[in-house]
């Protein structure tokens, strides 16, 4: 009885090999004319074999019965029937025991909507992988890819394209040196280098690769920019919605405005090209380039709004300002640029340094004119230190003051309700006459080069001098004096809040590439044609 199961099983098993065997057999289907024997068959005309779930199709085929494989010619057409993969060419190679088939010339590689031109094509039907060299296209309803090499995976609908990959469609052109898309969303990843052209000439790059979605026209870029004609946004991570015309970067970001010359930095940003409305945060730094210096201020969050309409462009900065701009140094809470008259408002405890002077209120504003400060509005509260070459502190107060500049040092003061005025009078730089006390609601000073070097008091003054030996130490201080000079900030405190990071100049571009590379010729090239032209001149 176990003798007889063991023959059944025996049986069965060798019933099943021969049936999988025959089914993985070439099978000559049609053809005008058959010649050969004993292993070798070749077929002529009208030519049809099939293989498992594949059709195949020529003109004429050599077909080695024995090692089961066929050598096709001519209109080569492999057709799965179950899968909605087609192929064509002149020649091919097919092994029906590996299922590869191999094909060269004019190869034409069909899957749906995805279609890939090559001349040399290895296609694996047993993984669904086909692999191109020597170059290749891949045109579906959206794009145009193009590269040396590739390998199309179809059964998970992914291509992986290297060596002078560039991708097109109607709007933009790519090129890169790895590229995997997937046919079905129709989205692209990119390792290394990308540089990206749109057809108005805008330019998107990455050094560390990058995404983009064809079909959404979404992008995300590693170690990226972007450039307009009139803006340029970089971030390590940059973000950017081409529908939505919405920018987004993380970690060192900076949003150039080329019209303005003015450039932002932060650790993150948004950007909204439409409305030319940007917000940048974390540590953020502001640099406003004029031909003579550039102006630097920092703070914890900028908000930037350009427009056609001059009234409506400003910058705002939030929490922890400071600003230096040639000898002008401030800092305050808040601070609002209106690029329409060139003012600088600081609100919030503002504070300014100029030189030798200190100027404080509750509010202050600035005039920038011919790239310099021309004007400072100092509203509520106003208070003006200067310090002498002994160290003695001349004040000025008021309820309003405006100071006029020339050369960017204080040429005038004007003190407007309340005025009241300390002022030191020395004899040279070096030895103390007295202290002048005055009170007057009206007062215009004038300076040269920060000394004051006349008063005038316009409405009903009144004031007193004292020897120093007449001095109480109670008297030498206006109400509300406090020398700030240490909360000066400095370019070490700009630098340090925020160092923007230097990026590579003339970075490689596949686009700055020549499409023609003419080779060296080699060292025997040259010595010959040194000797033939030696020759020649004998």
């Amino acid at each position: 009885m176990i003798k007889n199961t063991y023959f059944l099983i025996t049986l069965i098993f060798l019933i099943i090999v021969q049936a999988s065997t025959a089914q993985n057999m070439l099978e000559i289907q049609q053809a005008d004319l058959l010649q050969g024997a004993g292993g070798f068959e070749r077929l002529l005309q009208n030519v049809r074999m099939k293989h498992q779930n594949s059709l195949i199709y020529c003109d004429s085929a050599h077909f080695y019965r024995s090692e089961n494989k066929a050598i096709l010619y001519g209109n080569v057409r492999i057709v799965d029937q179950v899968d909605p993969i087609t192929t064509n060419s002149r020649y091919a190679e097919y092994d029906g025991n590996t299922k590869i088939a191999k094909l060269r010339n004019n190869v034409v590689f069909q899957n749906e909507s995805t279609t890939l031109y090559t001349e040399f094509l290895d296609y694996d039907r047993t993984t669904g992988i086909a692999k191109y060299f020597n170059d290749g296209k891949v045109v579906d309803s959206t794009n145009v890819l193009t590269s040396e090499n590739g390998v199309y995976e179809t059964a998970i609908e992914k291509i992986t394209f290297t060596e002078d990959v560039i991708l097109v469609n109607p709007d933009y052109t790519l090129r890169t040196n790895f590229l995997i898309y997937r046919t079905v969303p129709k989205t692209s990843e990119t390792i290394g280098v990308t540089n990206i052209i749109s057809k108005e000439g805008n330019k998107l790059n990455a050094q560390k690769g990058s995404f983009y979605d064809t079909e959404n026209k979404i992008f995300r870029f590693y170690d990226g920019d972007a450039e307009t004609e009139t803006s340029k946004v970089y971030a390590e991570t940059l973000f950017y919605d081409e529908n939505q015309k919405y920018y987004e970067g993380k970690v060192n970001v900076s949003v150039l405005n080329k019209e303005r010359e003015i450039e932002i930095f932060g650790e993150e940003g948004k950007y909204w090209e439409e409305n030319k409305y940007s917000l940048v945060y974390g540590n953020a730094l502001v640099q406003k380039y004029f031909e003579a210096d550039t102006m630097y201020m920092i703070a914890d969050t900028l908000i930037s709004q350009d427009s056609e309409n001059a009234e409506e462009r400003h910058l705002l900065a939030f929490n922890n300002i400071r600003l230096i701009k040639s000898s002008l140094y401030g800092r305050s809470d808040s601070l609002a640029y209106i690029y329409a008259d060139s003012t600088i408002h600081l609100y919030q405890d503002p504070i300014l340094w100029d030189n030798k002077s200190q100027i404080s209120a509750d509010s202050i504003r600035f005039l920038i004119a011919n790239e310099e400060i021309d004007m400072v509005y100092l509203n509520q509260k106003a208070f003006t230190i200067t310090r002498d070459t002994i160290g003695n502190f001349n004040q000025m107060k008021g309820r309003k003051m405006t100071g006029y500049f020339k050369e960017q040092k204080m040429s005038k003061l004007h003190i407007q309700g309340n005025g009241e005025s300390i002022y030191y009078d020395l004899i040279g730089d070096s030895t103390l006459r007295g202290m002048n006390k005055m009170l007057c609601a009206n007062i215009i000073m004038f300076f040269d080069d920060g000394r004051l070097v006349k008063t005038n008091w316009l409405v009903k003054p009144e004031g007193s001098f004292k020897p120093p030996h007449l001095l109480e130490d109670d008297e030498r201080e206006l109400e509300g004096f406090k020398w700030r000079e240490n909360e000066k900030p400095s370019m070490e405190d700009i630098f340090s809040w925020r160092t923007p990071r230097k990026r590579e100049e003339n970075q490689f571009n596949f686009f700055n590439e020549p499409d023609a590379v003419i080779p060296y010729p080699e060292e025997e090239e040259i010595q010959k044609l040194i000797k033939e032209k030696l020759k020649s001149g004998e």
